[in-house]
């Protein structure tokens, strides 16, 4: 019969975030890392309640970031304003369906699944969920990973306005949903590392 997994926690010793030095808890109580001098937390510091409010002001901004247009282009004196999913519309009506999917999945998918996954583990960490917590320890990694892509709409917007720059003939200008969505993607990222995803493991060692 294997023998039971023991943890830092258990053992009375804090991780030290930066370094990953393994100071006894006594000696670490609210003090530095004896090695790199990063502050010592037995667990990131009011994870639950900074996670959840970045990941409020983030949805709060999702909204008008798919709202109001990402590009105002400008030629031979019309003016035409696109929001995310009419660009999508745009690259499948012209036969670039790779080009629609690309920005379909960084730019509205991979937000919205950010919110709902990391929401998702929020609210399973606070009913003090048992189920399946390598899964959600899995997800939190997926999403931690992805997050950063999500800026592919963003990089886009800022080639094009670098590059159809025609004078009175044509050009391209960010819209405002450039500043709202990058500000979603920020937030996000931030949430994501507020969050402590080894408060999905307390639950079941303390009832252990």
């Amino acid at each position: 019969m294997s023998a039971k997994p023991t943890s830092a926690k258990s053992l009375g010793l804090v991780s030290c975030h930066d370094c990953r030095l393994l100071v006894p808890a006594a000696q670490a109580g609210h003090g530095r890392c004896p090695r790199c001098g990063a502050g010592l937390h037995a667990r990131k510091p009011n994870s639950i309640a900074r996670a959840w409010a970045l990941l409020l002001a983030a949805a709060i901004m999702y909204v008008p970031a798919n709202v109001l247009p990402m590009t105002v282009t400008s030629a031979l004196g019309t003016v035409q304003a696109d929001t995310i999913m009419s660009g999508v519309i745009y690259f499948i009506h012209s036969g670039s369906w790779e080009i629609a999917a690309v920005i379909f999945i960084a730019s509205i998918f991979v937000p919205l699944a950010k919110l709902a996954i990391l929401i998702f583990l929020l609210v399973s960490v606070q009913l003090r969920w048992r189920w399946r917590p390598k899964d959600r320890t899995v997800l939190y990694r997926m999403t931690e990973l992805v997050g950063r892509w999500s800026m592919v709409d963003v990089y886009v917007v800022t080639i094009l306005v670098a590059l159809v720059k025609l004078g009175a003939v044509a050009s391209i200008e960010a819209g405002p949903a450039a500043v709202f969505f990058a500000t979603v993607v920020v937030l996000t990222m931030l949430a994501a590392e507020s969050f402590d995803p080894r408060i999905i493991w307390d639950v079941i060692e303390e009832d252990s």
